[in-house]
């Protein structure tokens, strides 16, 4: 049986954030003849020219994207979408509510699920699930509100989160494994309503967590810089209600000119009055 080891300290929530951060631009993924939706988590490539999107409906879409020359999208030619073939090889729905990505330095990516709560290992795009082994802290999660965000660290360790914690004052927790087992070395304060819906380590070692919030007439996004080592987190973007959709994915990297850029993704829920847009911020400080 898997050994899960709780050792969990809450972050403090810093004050004023240190970091500078402006929106680069945003592009619309095309909606005529599209063959993907439902996107819900990314990842860019070191370069920014290529993404790799998981949809919550169990496909991944690869895409290269074109800038011009101050870094901007001006298009992205995607690819089909790909079928994840899941353990045990079968295909029944609650197997492929697929929601965060993590994709290691050698081209292994990781992904996780709600629906049955787990991260699958992925050699290639197209190559059939082998399953991380799983704690028994999965099983107790919210329906439809598990494993929302994946992120990997430097180290190769992968940390969970999910989207609910079941109680306002609960803090989310984060669930790291190190290649043999889970543990939850870290608890995050939820604040507001605001709820996880994906994560990135960026190039300076932090964990980027993106949030949401609804109101019933539109969505707020936000964006919590994470130093675990400090044991601190700070908001360095909130957005007004209505600036972005259902933003749900992120992927932090760096430009050729050092800047450190986040790529956000939003999820169009296969609805005709959303849309799969990109936006990206440079973050300065």
């Amino acid at each position: 049986m898997l050994h899960f080891v709780v050792s969990a300290t809450l972050l403090l929530v810093s004050g004023a954030s240190g970091a500078d951060v402006s929106l680069v631009g945003r592009y619309t993924l095309p909606a005529e003849g599209k063959t993907y939706g439902g996107l819900s988590a990314i990842h860019i490539s070191d370069d920014g020219s290529h993404m790799i999107a998981v949809s919550d409906r169990g496909t991944i879409t690869q895409g290269d994207i074109v800038r011009d020359q101050s870094g901007q999208i001006v298009d992205v030619i995607v690819d089909a979408p790909v079928k994840i073939t899941p353990f045990p090889h079968e295909t029944r729905a609650s197997l492929l509510d697929s929601e965060g990505i993590a994709v290691a330095p050698d081209g292994t990516f990781y992904i996780s699920f709600e629906g049955f709560t787990r991260v699958g290992k992925f050699t290639e795009v197209g190559a059939p699930e082998e399953v991380v082994p799983i704690t028994p802290e999965f099983s107790g999660m919210q329906s439809n509100a598990a494993l929302e965000a994946l992120a990997i660290d430097s180290e190769g360790r992968l940390y969970a989160l999910p989207e609910r914690t079941g109680r306002y004052d609960r803090p989310f927790p984060v669930y790291r494994f190190d290649g043999t087992r889970w543990s939850q070395p870290f608890a995050i304060p939820r604040t507001e309503s605001f709820l996880v819906v994906g994560a990135d380590f960026g190039p300076d070692g932090l964990l980027y967590l993106l949030e949401r919030d609804f109101s019933g007439i539109g969505f707020l996004t936000r964006v919590r810089r994470v130093d675990f080592d400090a044991a601190t987190s700070e908001t360095i973007l909130q957005t007004g209600l209505g600036v972005h959709g259902n933003m749900e994915g992120i992927s932090v990297w760096q430009n050729a000119a050092g800047e450190t850029i986040m790529t956000l993704i939003a999820d169009d829920n296969f609805r005709g009055f959303l849309n799969n847009e990109i936006a990206e911020y440079r973050v300065d400080g």
